[in-house]
């Protein structure tokens, strides 16, 4: 069969019978787990902002990604053309947290999952079996307990950048000192001398959260301001 006896054949025209009934179920079910998404998304938020319009897009796309599904599946030319439409479409906004990925791609494999099969044939009592409803329940509740878990890790040992100016050696000496006594590890990332002094930039790991020793250099002669900076390995924050 040649190409074009595909376009001529009856392939491309077969169009799979509309159920409203289809709709209901798979979008009802794409939005209990969008919004199982969106409250694993709250409980497991690690920084103080938080983005509500991020969270209700993660509800709006398992249900948009849902009825994408069900057009596709059920014509041949429509899905073509959803393809060659869908592939000029470019979204500019940046991902903050690399994490924020992990949440559009749940939302979009559930919206799949909950757009592929056919709901109408299922008896009452046995419409959560049909299509890939249960591979959406079940991944999404492993997946939720998974974040869950390895949210509500406690970690004590925070990370930190202290930005310090001191006098002479002598102050960077005792300024150093008490981040070995006080910190659980330090490391001197660039050091600056200039006619006014030496800037000094460390980076640390806390014991238990404490920043009292950020108090005890301030106070001691010669250094003329500290600060400490909560950072994660990419950016300050």
């Amino acid at each position: 069969m040649s190409f074009n006896d595909i376009f001529k054949s009856s392939f491309l025209e077969n169009v799979s019978e509309f159920s409203i009934l289809d709709t209901v179920i798979g979008l009802a079910v794409a939005l209990v787990i969008g919004l199982f998404i969106f409250i694993i998304y709250k409980k497991t938020l690690t920084g103080v902002l938080y983005s509500s319009g991020f969270a209700l897009t993660l509800v709006g796309l398992s249900l948009v990604t849902t009825l994408v599904i069900m057009a596709v599946t059920s014509n041949v030319v429509l899905s073509l053309g959803m393809v060659g439409a869908l592939s000029i479409v470019r979204f500019r906004t940046a991902i903050k947290d690399s994490r924020d990925t992990v949440y559009i791609f749940w939302s979009i494999i559930v919206g799949i999952c909950c757009g592929v099969g056919d709901y109408a044939v299922a008896r009452i009592g046995s419409v959560i079996g049909a299509g890939m409803i249960p591979l959406a329940v079940i991944g999404s509740a492993i997946i939720g307990v998974i974040l869950l878990l390895f949210a509500n890790r406690k970690i004590h040992n925070n990370p930190y950048i202290l930005v310090m100016n001191c006098a002479d050696e002598k102050t960077e000496k005792a300024a150093l000192d008490i981040l070995g006594k006080d910190t659980e590890h330090y490391i001197v990332k660039s050091k600056t001398i200039t006619t006014a002094g030496i800037e000094l930039t460390a980076e640390l790991r806390t014991k238990e959260a404490s920043t009292g020793f950020v108090n005890l250099i301030s106070r001691l002669p010669g250094v003329e301001n500290a600060t400490l900076v909560s950072y994660n390995g990419e950016y300050l924050s």
